[in-house]
């Protein structure tokens, strides 16, 4: 057992988040996300929602300082301008949590997929809710 890291993040994934580096990119993603299909390396938490895996993950991974948009989310097809239920409480959670508190940016479809195909790794997670995908670009913690 370890001190301060939340119960939920397993061994693979912390060894995971660890292994990242800066600039390295990590997907959240829904009970719907092609995972497996588009992730070289893909962890499950099936049962547990987004935002908890969200929560979970934002207390250990610093967020990139140096782009604009460090976090992102899915639009909603023929909505873009809509902001699901989830997604607003991935940007709560974000601004009450990570270390570089950050507004979301989104990303349509087609887009955030190809996104995903680079990304270090994707946690599946058990979230029902529609639109609850999320990618983080990793930062530096300073000296």
């Amino acid at each position: 057992m370890l001190r301060h890291i939340p119960p939920i993040l397993s061994p693979d994934i912390l060894w995971t988040l660890r292994a990242m580096g800066h600039g390295d990119v990590l997907v959240i993603g829904d009970a719907n996300f092609p995972a497996t299909a588009l992730g070289q390396r893909c962890h499950r938490l099936d049962g547990l929602t987004a935002t908890d895996v969200l929560h979970a993950v934002l207390t250990v991974l610093p967020l990139d300082r140096f782009v604009p948009n460090p976090a992102l989310v899915m639009e909603v097809v023929d909505d873009p301008d809509a902001v699901p239920e989830v997604v607003a409480e991935f940007q709560a959670i974000t601004i009450a949590t990570a270390d570089n508190p950050a507004t979301l940016e989104a990303l349509e479809r087609f887009a955030f997929y190809d996104r995903a195909k680079s990304a270090f790794a994707i946690i599946q997670t058990g979230e029902t809710r529609l639109y609850g995908n999320i990618i983080l670009k990793k930062g530096v913690i300073g000296p």
